[in-house]
């Protein structure tokens, strides 16, 4: 078993409030869940209105299914034009990993 994880640190576009910010995080949240079928949520800077951190999870028996996943996650969270995204922090965990 491997699990690939993705933390995706982006600053917002013109957004004003925590409201605002829901808008444009939730629909991203939900495409990478609704096209890859991975978990994924908001994980940090829940306070900041103009930054956020989404947190996703792939897992599979095949590392390079995990890779290809992530790669396609990226590319998405990349080409939205209304954030920027400034990093990403990217795991993969074999079954080596675990005691």
């Amino acid at each position: 078993m491997y699990v690939g994880t993705l933390s995706f640190d982006l600053l917002l576009g013109d957004v004003r409030s925590l409201k605002e910010k829901r808008s444009v995080v939730r629909p991203i949240v939900a495409e990478l869940h609704r096209k890859y079928a991975v978990s994924v949520a908001e994980v940090g800077d829940q306070d900041l209105h103009r930054r956020a951190t989404i947190g996703l999870a792939v897992v599979s028996g095949d590392t390079g299914h995990v890779t290809e996943v992530m790669d396609r996650c990226e590319r998405l969270v990349a080409a939205r034009p209304e954030v920027e995204l400034l990093s990403v922090r990217r795991r993969l965990h074999g079954d080596d990993d675990w005691s």
